[in-house]
């Protein structure tokens, strides 16, 4: 099979008007078919790609009711989209070929939680800041933190990770088990709480990425962690951008267990300092955090303070109060936003793409050089200590010379990112905007991809014109 063979196996779908018609019949006015829901249905205010609004949004209580959705759209073979916050960014919750999104917001309960063993399942509506504060009293806390304010299944969908990944991992590290409607409307759950399992197919890993392409995630089982008796962060300017990257990698590699290693260029520094009142130095920069005891954090702190002084780097701040950490981390987390405060009224693309750590310094340089060359503003942010790092691109829409100078750079991206033997994305997702770049990446691996979804969704109702076609 070819990179051309690869478009999508399109399917006669039937009468949308049909489905509607039982779906109203099973959920009332729990299926809403107004121009302005499902046009909010169709996309996110985060994503640049085009927003296509579904025919009608189905808002789903329970695992029962989304298997008897799929089995109505299924019957009339109508493209199915799951919807959790509409938080991605390219443009998986996009309906490009009509039919009927199922919405997930309201099934956001935590269903068990299991203290003595560190796991919990909850409903796939459920966000992770919903999920932290229920878990507040416990001493326990899930550490995955996307920069958006996603569901838990969405995240899973999209393979998500965030600030704790070099500590804590991604997604795919802290999903024990998931139940999922597949595409006829069966419901199964991929395994059991065990920690480990050697019986069979791993079908969670399976489902864990495909971005609502495989089935409808209700359910996950999601391991948690004991709240660190010690929490210190801190900020580490640096001379020049290669400085910093090697202070990461050096980090990493001397095995300093740092909880969080966050890389933010001059360009994005100077834009929190505006978004986020901050008074920082306007240099690349490392944010950093420090999980344990309270001798094991100093510790730490010292290590990495040496490091960094390898680095040219004396300008360690560390910030010990509460209120300190969470405005510091606020700002992090509000990135995005105050990127797009540095060009009001243009229009704005995130993209990532993770490499190995030992390639991480060779790939951000290049790129911000590449950025200058191009002249685009695009300031880097990354999630250093696992090789992630995005890029906020900001340009004219209406223009058609910086459409084409955006659409190259991100070309010019994704092959740096295979070059240096990474991804075209660490934790976006491909959805309709790296659709692309997947033959580049994976090769003949895509030929059995497509093998398993043809398989499973062999009229492609499931979130179709996702990860294989661009």
């Amino acid at each position: 099979m070819t990179a051309n063979s690869l478009k999508s196996y399109s399917h006669d779908y039937g009468d949308v008007s049909l489905a509607i018609r039982d779906l109203t019949q099973l959920l009332g006015d729990k299926l809403v078919i107004s121009a302005a829901v499902r046009k909010q249905h169709g996309g996110g205010e985060v994503t640049y790609h085009k927003s296509m609004a579904p025919d009608a949004v189905a808002y789903a209580t329970s695992t029962g009711q989304v298997s008897e959705i799929v089995k109505i759209c299924a019957k009339y073979v109508v493209p199915i989209i799951p919807y959790g916050a509409g938080s991605s960014l390219e443009g998986q919750v996009s309906a490009i070929n009509g039919g009927i999104c199922i919405d997930l917001s309201e099934m956001n309960q935590v269903i068990q939680l299991n203290s003595a063993d560190l796991d919990v399942t909850v409903g796939a509506g459920l966000t992770r800041q919903e999920l932290n504060i229920y878990l507040r009293d416990s001493g326990l806390f899930f550490p995955i933190d996307p920069g958006a304010e996603a569901t838990l299944a969405g995240m899973a969908a999209t393979r998500a990770s965030g600030t704790n990944a070099v500590r804590y991992g991604t997604m795919r590290d802290n999903v024990i088990n998931m139940t999922v409607v597949m595409p006829n409307g069966d419901i199964i759950k991929t395994g059991g709480r065990a920690k480990k399992s050697s019986a069979g197919y791993d079908l969670a890993r399976l489902l864990i990425g495909s971005e609502g392409t495989l089935g409808v995630i209700t359910e996950l089982t999601l391991k948690l962690y004991g709240i660190p008796e010690k929490i210190l962060s801190a900020v580490c300017s640096f001379d020049s951008i290669q400085q910093a990257c090697e202070a990461v990698i050096l980090t990493i590699q001397t095995g300093v267990p740092v909880a969080r290693i966050e890389l933010l260029d001059e360009i994005q520094v100077g834009a929190c300092n505006s978004y986020s009142k901050l008074t920082l130095a306007v240099k690349p920069t490392l944010f950093l955090e420090f999980h344990g005891s309270e001798n094991y954090c100093a510790e730490q702190i010292e290590m990495f303070k040496d490091i960094a002084a390898e680095f040219g780097s004396d300008d360690f701040q560390a910030a010990t109060k509460t209120e300190e950490r969470n405005l510091l981390w606020k700002a992090r987390h509000d990135a995005y936003w105050a990127g797009c405060d540095l060009a009001p009224g243009m229009a704005h693309l995130s993209t990532d793409v993770c490499v190995p750590i030992s390639n991480f310094a060779d790939c951000v340089t290049e790129t911000k050089q590449d950025i200058l060359d191009s002249g685009l503003i695009g300031p880097i942010v990354g999630h250093a200590g696992d090789g992630n790092f995005h890029v906020l691109v900001s340009f004219d829409e209406s223009s058609a010379a910086d459409n084409q100078k955006v659409a190259s750079f991100l070309d010019r991206l994704a092959a740096r990112a295979l070059r240096f033997e990474g991804t075209c994305t660490g934790e976006h997702g491909i959805g309709i905007g790296k659709a692309k770049y997947m033959f580049a990446e994976h090769g003949a691996g895509l030929n059995y991809m497509f093998i398993i979804k043809q398989a499973i969704d062999p009229h492609n109702i499931m979130n179709p014109g996702k990860i294989f076609y661009g």
